[in-house]
């Protein structure tokens, strides 16, 4: 089958978020065809290029969300300006909470439309979620008419309409009280976020010659899936590693509260859009799935697709449990604020009161500009706790404090990291899906985690949680632990086949393959596609899988059999049960 592969700001760019991940189904389903449709982030990104793509990838698009040209809708007609305002002023109304709206001129195309659903402009009275997607189609619509919404969405008559929202009866509070500044934000926010809408992917050599969309993250990455179903009817495939609601609200905490409402309103209900029109929603784990649920998604649509690792690099590492410092402890990730590493800090004082010959590796990279002042103050602070030692009986003439990064003489590869200690720490005060608990498992290393994210989820029980935020428990678990080298090696073994059946590259494509499979095989036939014999490609058309009518109870005697045009029951004889071994009772 052939997939369009949606991304943001990742695949296939050497830099970005889930590169590997993406990377690692595309050459792990060599035998599927893919076409890469990838919105970038920025001009670096583009300049440092792409990475060595396999050749079942047909084809590649880009194109950025960081900049774009303005096109001449404004100076357009009247009746184009004057759908553009309805369109734009009912999305508007929705997110501020505005009552009626303007009446939408984008009726959801024809009822043969798979994104169709009833307007206000039908005059009939439809949930706030059918106000947004008709608003959103609209806009897609007219984006597909003109040329592009770019330089609509940027003039000041979105400005003027988003602020008529805001002030129309029914509107929330935070909205009432934007200001200027407030308004300008939210409306460059919303023109970066709705320039899919201007693409041409959606036409029949694009997005509608492919089987099914798989967007590999929400927001923006789901909208041209959610364009390419609303126009040719194609299926649409979610996976969210990160919920992107939740992204907002953690990357935006000082924003205005008028800001903020409006964006929140913004990517919940776009995500709503998504998971109501996508076929199956993958989530990385339960904690990200649980923020789907509250975000609108269908229990019944929702999957757990782990991450996949990979875990040859850690082989050797994993099968020599032994090789570790039994008074070392290790922490790796990235180095920022919400890794609580002054928590940790802390707590290895009192770690090392109690056991004072422990030393902490904390192994990994700083943020960004950010990352770094925090790991300056990380130094300096371990300076305080750790002055140099010259004498006493437990001297060792340095800090018992490193900062270190993968690729030096003593840690180059990520494994020797884990390698050097007997226990893995995280202090994390906000976590996703952690990764670093991943690694360290796959070497066999125990773990002391606070309980954040998905860390429970994880480790499942072969390593110690503790509260947040609290250095004494997070202590006493590091104590207990070094003082227990059976216990140890009991967890660390426990972790490592844990992470082996549930974290690796090779469940997670073959997950995917199967959620393929299915979404495919319940899908209308749209097109017939030949090869070069004339004889019909698999896939071209779909095994019947679900039959859309109710059964009676079958008897045991009957097997039901499907297929295009099948709907009937065949008989079979049953066949008699094989008595077990006599030692199996």
């Amino acid at each position: 089958m052939r997939i369009g592969l949606l991304t943001e700001g990742g695949y296939p760019y050497v830099s970005g978020d889930a590169r590997l991940w993406c990377d690692r189904l595309v050459r792990g389903l060599a035998q599927h065809e893919f076409d890469v449709y990838a919105l970038s982030r920025s001009q670096h990104q583009e300049d440092e290029g792409w990475v060595p793509l396999p050749p079942n990838v047909r084809r590649v698009r880009t194109a950025p969300m960081w900049t774009a040209e303005d096109d001449d809708l404004v100076l357009g007609r009247r009746r184009a300006r004057r759908r553009f305002t309805e369109c734009f002023g009912e999305l508007a109304a929705v997110l501020s909470g505005a009552s009626g709206g303007a009446p939408t001129a984008a009726k959801a195309s024809s009822a043969g439309t798979p994104g169709a659903v009833k307007g206000p402009s039908e005059g009939v009275s439809t949930p706030e979620a059918d106000r947004f997607a008709n608003a959103l189609y609209g806009l897609a619509e007219l984006a597909r008419e003109t040329g592009g919404l770019v330089g609509a969405l940027r003039s000041e008559t979105a400005v003027r309409t988003l602020e008529r929202a805001c002030r129309a009866p029914g509107a929330h509070r935070a909205a009432r009280e934007a200001r200027v500044p407030d308004l300008l934000a939210v409306a460059a926010h919303l023109e970066r976020a709705l320039r899919p809408l201007s693409l041409d992917w959606y036409e029949d050599d694009g997005l509608g010659a492919v089987d099914l969309c798989h967007a590999a993250s929400g927001g923006p990455a789901a909208l041209p899936g959610l364009l390419a179903r609303h126009f040719t009817g194609v299926p649409l495939l979610v996976t969210e590693y990160g919920v992107r609601l939740r992204t907002h609200y953690l990357t935006a905490p000082d924003a205005p509260p008028a800001v903020r409402s409006l964006l929140a309103a913004f990517h919940g209900r776009l995500a709503a859009e998504a998971y109501a029109r996508a076929e199956v929603v993958t989530a990385g784990n339960t904690h990200a799935r649980r923020w789907q649920e509250r975000c609108g998604a269908d229990r019944e649509k929702l999957r757990t697709v782990y991450p996949g690792m990979d875990a040859r690099p850690f082989a050797e590492v994993g099968e020599s449990p032994d090789s570790a410092d039994p008074d070392t402890l290790v922490w790796v990730g990235r180095v920022e604020p919400a890794k609580d590493l002054v928590s940790l800090l802390h707590a290895f004082a009192e770690i090392r009161k109690r056991q004072p010959k422990t030393r902490l590796r904390i192994v990994g990279a700083p943020a960004g500009a950010e990352g770094t002042a925090y790991l300056g103050h990380c130094r300096t602070l371990a300076a305080q706790l750790f002055p140099d030692e010259a004498d006493g009986p437990h001297a060792t003439g340095d800090n018992p404090v490193s900062f270190e990064e993968i690729g030096g003489p003593e840690l180059p590869a990520l494994a020797d990291a884990y390698a050097s200690g007997a226990v893995t720490v995280l202090s994390s005060v906000v976590e996703g899906f952690p990764i670093s608990l991943v690694e360290a498992m796959l070497c066999g290393r125990v773990t002391v985690s606070t309980d954040v994210g998905a860390v429970v989820e994880v480790i499942g029980g072969t390593g110690l949680v503790v509260p947040p935020r609290n250095p004494r428990a997070l202590a006493e678990a590091c104590v207990a632990l070094l003082r227990d080298p059976a216990r140890r090696a009991r967890l660390g073994a426990a972790a490592r086949a844990r992470a082996l059946e549930l974290f690796t590259v090779e469940q997670n494509i073959e997950a995917f393959h199967g959620i393929y499979l299915e979404i495919v095989s319940r899908a209308p036939i749209r097109r017939v596609v030949r090869d070069e014999a004339g004889a019909p490609l698999p896939f071209a058309v779909p095994a019947e899988a679900h039959v859309p009518i109710r059964w009676a109870a079958p008897s045991p005697s009957l097997v039901v059999r499907g297929g295009p045009g099948w709907a009937t029951a065949t008989p079979v004889r049953a066949t008699p049960p094989v008595p077990a071994p006599e030692g199996a009772r």
